[in-house]
């Protein structure tokens, strides 16, 4: 492909302009659908943030406000007319709500009393349109069309699973119990109230031999029965015929808990799903914490281990609210319901160890989809309450469908399924109501995240199509268009589009900043709000109207002098070619200042490993890793070339790059370290013998990988809070990519850097927190004794008592910093 050539690089002047400029523009391109030119940002410097900054460990490290408080988590206001975001507040770890009045205004702190008006964790606009319904710490308000804001509850309960009703009525979820509230008057009604509990009887059956002849001899006995019975049948009656009562209550089985539910518009229906009490962790599952207010040792809880999951089973009931039936639905119209999906996985594992295995068809444990952030979760009604949807995924992660209830025959009817070989991604799974017969949905069909539209007729649309990933959807109010994020013009590169949902016409593309920009459509989809960052330049706001022409104009400066007063070093993106696959392998690639590519003595180099397994870092955005970019600049500083890939298994890539490290973690990833370290040699002048590496998290078990397997392949390595076997790993990640143990342990084997430790031939540094309850700390530990018994000498470790997964402290930043410097001086620099 052209753009699979494609270098692109930002200019140094970049950050110059930004410290020179008064300007707060973007330059646009106005090549549209191509690889533009990364815009330049002109940014104000602030007044406040005086000073020029000495590029040193000990001021990257540093806490992160002398960079400047950058906006957070920015978003529209109710009514569409103020932008607000949130803001860190200098010294301390508080978040202030801050409000850029009218789009235009310098930003503002909202009042602690006024931040009821603005935040809502959840919110639902009536099918009319007259009034705004949301929920802010648990309590629920409306917004009425002339702005008036009505308090409709105020108490310590948590109401939660807004729902506008077609009759203009507002529907809510506290505990297990529906209510209905008229927005207007404030009257409450409940709707539902699920009890997990045996019905209630008027008597017990007699228990024994002893009971039923006390019952059938004693008269006294008898007289009380029927005295109970009769009050029982009496306000039975009474609940059934006076309308101004609580319905009766829905008795599901007492073995289930609650999992999600949600009630029709119409309110007919309310679709629940439970499932067995399962905990999320043992006994066993402790982690000491040796740092303690009290100064005794604290064993704190942690989650179970992918070796002890157990199948979770989700079931669906429809419960009739009018006729006070319930009904529960099965997964037997489902295609692939039960197939044995692992059946060549498990033959596998049953022949390594002698066995046989014999394949049989069962029914598989199913679940609603998990919801990784979206806004109204995997069950949802149309607006009419006619037609509800679920989004169901199977246990074993091969599955996932979308389905209907049809309500004349009691049963789900599919609408879509995703198979999927390896394993079905957890994000990219949005989906929801056009009108009252059509779905929009995302999927990764055809090898890319992108939108769909499936009307109930069975007609299925394809929205967007090609070699780019389409991200966080938004249907227009007036449900015609969906607008979403993609990287369509370079991996890299994510700009901002929007489609009919008709299928009409093709995706518009409507900015062209070349970065990364991230939006918020307004309530009313007039404008974007918009999230704009370079690799040079954090994040700052930018607004402008949802349509192409209009140019994206800035509202925050919160960068400080400091930072613009360094000269940081701008990486280039390079696509280097795989030997493994057609797809080459995006790249940073950071230059030392004055780069000779003819120079007679070599660059040493540091190849950097994002972590998370399934993320972008090769690109034109600021990076979540922001640390390890300045590092970068630091190490160019001192001479190495740095080099920071998107190694096979990253986001950004298509499902076949997610899915390349199925059932073989670390052997992908490795094979693409050794391509970008023979195209470093090849065309950056680097040396060879003087390569060194490092990663955090999944960049820090890539970095045991690397040396234990390919030893040589670098000199040098830091492994920073790394995974050593994934059989400790938790469940929802892991279970993915590498099936069970229990299933699949040759693929565990395969995957963990404990299997390997007698590779290890080069200077290797484990760098680990002690209260770590996303890679335990034990993961270390036990590796540690694996080096030890094998006799291992070249590696040294390094402990932070208090430090989580992701470091707090300034100090243990600097600390763990200076000692992987260290250990690219001593093992990579020349004598």
């Amino acid at each position: 492909m052209q753009k699979s050539r494609l270098v692109i690089a930002l200019s140094a002047a970049l950050v110059t302009a930004s410290c020179a400029s008064t300007q707060s523009t973007v330059a646009q391109s106005t090549t549209t659908h191509k690889a533009p030119t990364p815009a330049t940002l002109k940014a104000d410097p602030l007044a406040s943030a005086e000073g020029v900054a000495e590029l040193t460990l000990e001021q990257i490290m540093a806490d992160p406000d002398w960079m400047g408080r950058f906006p957070e988590n920015a978003f529209w206001s109710l009514d569409g007319q103020d932008i607000l975001f949130y803001q860190k507040r200098e010294g301390s770890e508080v978040r202030d709500l801050m409000i850029i009045k009218g789009g235009q205004s310098e930003p503002q702190a909202v009042p602690l009393s006024e931040q009821h008006l603005y935040i809502a964790d959840e919110k639902e606009s009536s099918v009319a349109g007259d009034w705004l319904a949301y929920t802010y710490k648990g309590n629920v308000f409306v917004r009425f069309g002339n702005g008036e804001v009505k308090q409709l509850t105020r108490d310590s309960e948590r109401q939660h699973n807004l729902q506008a009703m077609a009759d203009g009525s507002l529907s809510y979820q506290q505990g297990q119990q529906f209510f209905r509230i008229d927005v207007r008057s404030g009257l409450s009604q409940q709707m539902a109230d699920i009890q997990f509990a045996d019905e209630p009887q008027a008597n017990e059956a007699p228990a024994d031999y002893i009971a039923k002849e006390e019952q059938n001899l004693i008269q006294f006995v008898q007289k009380e029965r029927k005295n109970r019975a009769e009050q029982f049948e009496y306000q039975q009656q009474l609940q059934q015929q006076n309308d101004t009562l609580a319905p009766q209550a829905f008795y599901l089985d007492k073995r289930m808990q609650w999992v999600d539910g949600r009630l029709s518009p119409n309110g007919r229906y309310l679709l629940v799903a439970m499932s067995e009490p399962q905990s999320w962790r043992d006994d066993g599952d402790i982690m000491p914490n040796y740092i303690t207010e009290d100064g005794r040792i604290e064993p704190e809880k942690v989650r179970r281990r992918v070796a002890d999951a157990k199948p979770q089973q989700h079931q669906l009931v429809l419960l009739d609210l009018q006729k006070h039936t319930q009904t529960s639905l099965t997964y037997n119209t489902l295609d692939g319901w039960n197939e044995d999906v692992l059946a060549a996985v498990k033959a596998e594992n049953a022949k390594a160890e002698g066995q046989s295995y014999e394949s049989k068809n069962e029914p598989r444990a199913i679940q609603l989809m998990a919801d990784w952030g979206w806004e109204n979760g995997a069950i949802q009604w149309n607006e009419e309450g006619s037609e509800v949807a679920v989004m169901l995924e199977a246990w074993d992660n091969k599955e996932r469908w979308i389905a209907t209830v049809d309500f004349g025959a009691k049963q789900l009817e599919q609408q879509d399924r995703l198979h999927d070989d390896a394993w079905i991604n957890y994000t990219h799974n949005e989906f929801g109501w056009v009108d009252e017969d059509t779905l929009w949905f995302m999927s990764e069909a055809d090898g890319y995240s992108h939108l769909y539209a499936r009307d109930l007729d069975q007609q299925t649309t394809q929205l967007t199509e090609g070699q780019y990933v389409v991200e966080t959807p938004t249907l227009s109010a007036d449900s015609s268009q969906l607008y979403f994020q993609a990287n369509q013009p370079h991996p890299g590169i994510y700009e901002i589009y929007r489609v009919a949902v008709d299928g009409s016409s093709e995706p518009e593309q409507l900015t062209d900043l070349g970065g990364m920009t991230g939006y918020e459509l307004s309530p009313t989809s007039e404008r974007l709000l918009l999230t704009y960052s370079t690799p040079l330049m954090p994040p700052e706001l930018y607004v402008k109207n949802a349509d192409a022409t209009d140019e994206a104009q800035r509202l925050t400066h919160t960068v400080s002098e400091k930072f613009l007063s360094i000269d940081w070093t701008a990486p280039e993106i390079v696509p280097i070619a795989s030997s493994h696959v057609d797809e080459p392998i995006y790249t940073r690639v950071y230059k030392p200042e004055g780069f000779d590519a003819e120079r007679a003595e070599e660059y040493p180099a540091v190849v950097f490993i994002h972590g998370a397994g399934y993320l972008q870092n090769a690109h034109m955005g600021w990076s979540g890793y922001f640390r390890e970019f300045m590092f970068h600049s630091f190490l160019n500083k001192q001479g190495y070339v740095v080099a920071d890939l998107d190694y096979r298994g990253s986001k950004g890539y298509g499902r076949d790059w997610r899915t390349a490290i199925y059932r073989q973690m670390g052997t992908p990833e490795v094979e693409d370290l050794v391509d970008v370290t023979d195209w470093l040699q090849t065309n950056v002048n680097v040396d060879g013998e003087r390569m060194g590496t490092y990663g955090g998290s999944y960049g820090g078990f890539l970095t045991f990988m690397a040396l234990f397997k390919e030893p040589g392949l670098f000199q040098a390595g830091s492994a920073l809070r790394p995974v050593t076997d994934w059989a400790h790993y938790n469940t929802g990640y892991t279970s993915n990519i590498l099936n069970l143990p229990q299933d699949d342990a040759i693929a565990y084997r395969r995957s963990s850097p404990i299997y390997y430790a007698d590779g290890l031939e080069d200077a290797l540094l484990i760098n680990s927190p002690m209260v770590d309850d996303n890679v335990f700390f034990q993961d270390s530990v036990r590796l540690v004794q694996r080096l030890i018994e094998l006799k291992k000498t070249d590696w040294e470790t390094a402990i932070y008592p208090v430090e989580p997964h992701g470091f707090r402290q300034p100090e243990s930043w600097l600390n763990e910093y200076r000692r992987i410097y260290k250990l690219f001086e001593e093992n990579l620099q020349q004598d």
